[in-house]
């Protein structure tokens, strides 16, 4: 299949792209006492945060969705990025057989939040201004549908594509800005069928890197704005930006990682009868992680025949839901990947991308906070720079650009 027209390229560029300025910003090695970091360490975090959430989402982008056994038939075992040899659909790419490091929604909701938190003129987040940022990307893609001249389908096509990726979101956030009580939580009851599916996790570690070295705001600022979960599904979501933020800290190591999941801001552990339902998935991510050591001495537990890495599939076979893209299962699964592999990159990646499921959304989560964590420079350079080629000179994201303005616009806030 060819490319889509150059006219939907073009406007990729303009819905993805913050700012026309391709002026490099040069980032000062003195620390800022109040986040903990000099400006040249945040700006690494952030980028790793971006550069990294999209290597997840490439990497898996090729399988989304496909069981285990058929991506061991056409793919083998995954270790690295492959070119997407797949349908365009408004959640997955947007341009049909990508080459490898292309990427998908996943992508593009760090993207959008990123334009939104640019905008933002205080370190207290507003949910309304979130809502209406989101409502206004869908109306531009309303407005460029009308004003469409061809008469052959692609350009419609093209634009389809972007109006029935937020179309579920739009439902929802118009009442929510109209403080229509009753209309949001009929919206909110309906948002993909009512499904508890990851919403807030698509863009809580971005949330999350605004907040370097302080998780519990992270917590608080994502939680406000996860007005498309339902449930438990919002301390989820709220804890994925708390983790984000703890890895940025200096020195930061994995018991920070881990402590992060103990916040609790919401008071969820208060619940009567249930408790708190993300807990549960930690001690059982840390359990299903600590049994399936046990299963192989060789330590080699990334080969595709380890029994421990088998072990450990077979344990979260048994705790799926209905929906591949439920918040408590890719939460489950990201934070197993994460421990099993002892928050290794690429080992987590791999765990996520060849177990299955929604594996582009958990290796986007995953590698968001882990390349918030390591930073960009440490982060694979192949993988890294054919992310940032393909974003780029294909899809118009330009995610180092998106770094810097996020970096100087955060150093402003502070």
């Amino acid at each position: 299949m060819k490319y889509l027209p150059l006219i939907f390229l073009l406007a990729l560029v303009a819905a993805c792209n913050p700012s026309a300025s391709t002026d490099k910003i040069d980032f000062s090695d003195e620390p800022v006492p109040e986040l903990g970091l000099t400006e040249k360490q945040l700006h690494d975090k952030i980028l790793g945060m971006l550069v990294g959430s999209a290597i997840g989402d490439a990497m898996g982008a090729p399988t989304e969705m496909w069981a285990r056994d058929q991506i061991k038939l056409e793919y083998g075992f995954v270790e690295s990025l492959d070119s997407m040899i797949r349908e365009v659909s408004p959640e997955g790419i947007w341009i049909a057989n990508l080459p490898a490091g292309g990427t998908t929604d996943d992508t593009r909701w760090k993207m959008l939040t990123a334009e939104f938190l640019l905008s933002q003129k205080s370190n207290q987040l507003d949910a309304k201004d979130f809502a209406n940022h989101i409502l206004k990307n869908y109306e531009s893609y309303a407005k460029e549908f009308k004003e469409i001249e061809a008469t052959d389908p692609e350009p419609f096509e093209a634009i389809s594509l972007k109006l029935g990726w937020l179309q579920e979101w739009a439902k929802v956030s118009q009442p929510f800005i109209d403080d229509n009580l009753v209309g949001y939580a009929d919206s909110l009851g309906k948002f993909y069928g009512g499904e508890m599916v990851c919403a807030g996790l698509l863009y809580a570690p971005a949330l999350g890197s605004y907040f370097p070295g302080n998780p519990e705001k992270a917590y608080q600022e994502a939680y406000r704005l996860s007005l498309f979960d339902i449930g438990y599904a919002k301390d989820i979501s709220a804890l994925s930006a708390a983790m984000t933020a703890a890895g940025m800290k200096i020195d930061a190591d994995s018991d920070d990682l881990l402590a992060s999941l103990r916040l609790d801001p919401a008071n969820y552990f208060e619940s009567r009868l249930v408790g708190r339902t993300a807990h549960g998935i930690l001690m059982n991510a840390l359990a299903i992680s600590a049994d399936a050591s046990k299963q192989d001495s060789l330590g080699n537990q990334l080969h595709p025949e380890s029994k421990s890495l088998q072990f450990a599939f077979e344990q979260l076979d048994q705790r799926l839901q209905d929906m591949p893209f439920h918040a408590g299962e890719i939460w489950l699964q990201t934070l197993t990947a994460m421990i099993y592999t002892d928050f290794d990159f690429m080992g987590t990646l791999m765990f996520l991308v060849n177990y299955g499921r929604d594996n582009d959304t958990t290796a986007a989560i995953a590698g968001g906070i882990l390349g918030a964590y390591y930073g960009f420079d440490s982060l694979p350079k192949l993988e890294r720079e054919k992310v940032l080629k393909v974003n780029k000179e294909l899809l118009g994201i330009d995610l180092e650009q998106v770094a810097e303005e996020l970096t100087a616009h955060r150093l402003r806030m502070r």
